[in-house]
């Protein structure tokens, strides 16, 4: 869909699939960013929890609350005309049940401006998802390596790798399908088993460390960019090392500031001040009155 001018759906998203069109997905945080990776032609923006490690600086996804969620949807939301907004469902905000999970759905598009919710979980999350389908919430699963889990996992490790986790992967991304959801994210499994999975399930797989047979792809913006520098997944592409630029540019305007070279005229406003002419003896203003005084307090 690069180039397109048409608001990206649901629908145009799974007729991506039918057609072998790859469907390119990136994270944005705010409405700047958001404008940046729209004029650059990307099908859909997610707005990851992913923020709670590369814009408040967390160790993991988990402390991130929905309030924080709906606001940086929302700031995304107004930065976007044509691409389709996913956000995710923060830790603990769904799985306590699904009408909890309708609820911080409900919030997510009513008070964030989405227009569909992520969440992670398979087979256990496929009532939940039928749920929220059923009163008209679009849902993105999300099976594989699923950073809410990062502390059962014992941390931030390939899955899939074994005969038994890879089948449990596979009946989680058929179980969601079943259940409605329209994608279903496919996190730091094996290639094979991301080509298995695609091809299984009838709606788009969006990889993320799952190699190139998905129906689409999805970095984290930071790490695409080159401005986060905390981890370096093997999985990412560094398209920019804007980070290292940036810096550079920082340390460039640190130096004019403390040499006078910034500012100069032309980053002024107004015209040069009036030259005033120096007073002629004999007239020179009346000196001002004695104040009264009005007390201790001067008031």
């Amino acid at each position: 869909m690069v180039g397109s001018k048409s608001k990206v759906t649901v629908r145009t998203l799974q007729e991506m699939k039918r057609s072998g069109e790859r469907i390119a997905m990136v994270t944005a945080y705010d409405a700047t960013m958001a404008r940046i990776v729209e004029a650059g032609g990307v099908d859909v923006v997610l707005v990851g929890d992913s923020l709670g490690m590369v814009i408040q600086g967390l160790d993991t996804t988990l402390p991130v609350t929905l309030d924080e969620m709906i606001y940086h949807c929302r700031a995304v939301a107004r930065g976007l005309k044509h691409a389709h907004l996913v956000g995710d469902l923060p830790f603990l905000s769904y799985q306590t049940g699904p009408e909890d999970a309708m609820r911080s759905a409900g919030r997510l598009l009513k008070e964030g401006g989405c227009e569909s919710v992520k969440l992670e979980g398979g087979e256990e999350m496929a009532p939940t998802v039928a749920r929220l389908v059923t009163v008209g919430i679009p849902v993105m699963g999300h099976v594989g390596l699923t950073p809410q889990s990062v502390h059962a996992m014992g941390g931030f490790r390939v899955q899939g790798k074994d005969d038994a986790s890879a089948e449990r992967i596979l009946r989680g991304a058929r179980a969601l399908c079943d259940a409605g959801a329209y994608a279903v994210v496919l996190e730091g499994i094996p290639l094979t088993l991301a080509a298995r999975v695609t091809a299984e399930i009838s709606v788009p797989t969006i990889g993320i460390g799952a190699g190139p047979h998905c129906d689409g792809q999805v970095l984290v913006i930071h790490d695409l960019l080159g401005f986060f520098d905390e981890l370096r997944p093997k999985f990412v592409k560094r398209y920019d090392e804007l980070g290292e630029r940036a810096r550079s540019a920082v340390s460039a305007y640190v130096a004019e500031v403390r040499s006078g070279e910034f500012p100069t005229r032309e980053h002024s406003f107004g015209a040069a001040p009036p030259r005033i002419a120096a007073p002629t003896p004999g007239s020179e203003p009346e000196p001002d009155p004695p104040r009264k005084a009005y007390g201790p307090t001067g008031c």
